[in-house]
């Protein structure tokens, strides 16, 4: 009856995935390498997440 009001977990996800990108981006350009390592696999995992979603909804 509300499903327009229900979160979409995708949609956070992706957003949690761009936010994470562009701080690694900030720390590579920091010269912070080990910092961007960390966040660039911690984006790795969100995509995953995302692409799990992705596959269970189709």
């Amino acid at each position: 009856m509300f499903s327009f009001l229900k979160q979409n977990p995708a949609k956070r996800l992706k957003k949690q995935h761009s936010m994470l990108l562009e701080q690694a981006m900030h720390a590579q350009r920091n010269g912070d390498i080990r910092t961007y390592s960390r966040l660039t696999a911690e984006a790795e995992e969100v995509f995953k997440q995302i692409q799990h979603l992705g596959t269970s909804n189709a």
